[in-house]
């Protein structure tokens, strides 16, 4: 049915960043006591065309069954396995603002492969103070997190004017995995990846859609008076 990860290569970042979704809709069909499904159902599920799933997954090396459709289960432990999701990533957020602290409320991570192991901030008026259960700590810690804790992924939520020194301590430690929350982009030496979330240009990008429409209904009303009249 599949090859084993070591033998794949070449995967494109584009099916990468598709197959959170399909482990998504995975899991909702499990929860559901749904145990197989067809292509067209899971790509329903996951928002995208069904021929774009299947060219997907055969890069993972899993066709389904013809008449049968994909396994829930075995698909989902499959593409867990791609991502590196059968084990546990060390992760440390650092900036314990109103984003911080929500992002260490967040029980996701623990369910999907990440263990936050440490929260930290450079206001040393903040160390020692726990937030979801873990006291947060000084930046100073991150040489010892990382040999220590196996730490993996820093996850970035501080104010865009500190990200990038916040940045360069993580890289300096040795972490090469980044999430960056803060609104600017960073720079990073080669072999450092970094993800970048940014809310506000996703809420701007919504707004274009919005006028889009509105400008669209309004076209559509000036015609219906022109008609009428």
């Amino acid at each position: 049915m599949s090859a084993e990860p070591s033998a794949r290569r070449g995967i494109p970042d584009a099916t990468v960043a598709r197959l959170p979704e399909y482990l998504r809709a995975l899991t909702g069909l499990a929860e559901r006591g749904i145990t197989s499904v067809s292509s067209e159902e899971l790509a329903t599920a996951a928002g995208v065309r069904s021929a774009k799933l299947r060219k997907d997954l055969s890069h993972l090396g899993s066709y389904g069954v013809r008449g049968v459709g994909y396994e829930v289960d075995h698909l989902a432990y499959q593409i867990s396995r791609e991502l590196g999701l059968t084990q546990d990533w060390p992760v440390a957020i650092i900036g314990m603002g109103n984003l911080g602290h929500a992002l260490a409320a967040y029980s996701g991570f623990a369910t999907r492969g990440f263990r936050v192991v440490a929260l930290l901030d450079q206001d040393a008026s903040l160390h020692g103070q726990e937030i979801a259960g873990i006291a947060v700590q000084p930046m100073d810690t991150l040489d010892s997190l990382v040999s220590d804790e196996g730490l993996a992924i820093g996850v970035i939520a501080t104010p865009a004017a500190s990200a990038q020194g916040v940045c360069d301590q993580l890289v300096a430690a040795g972490v090469r995995s980044i999430l960056n929350f803060a609104p600017c982009v960073l720079v990073v030496p080669e072999g450092v990846d970094v993800r970048k979330v940014d809310l506000s240009t996703e809420l701007q990008i919504l707004a274009f859609h919005e006028q889009r429409k509105a400008l669209a209904a309004q076209g559509a009303l000036d015609v219906a008076a022109v008609v009428s009249g």
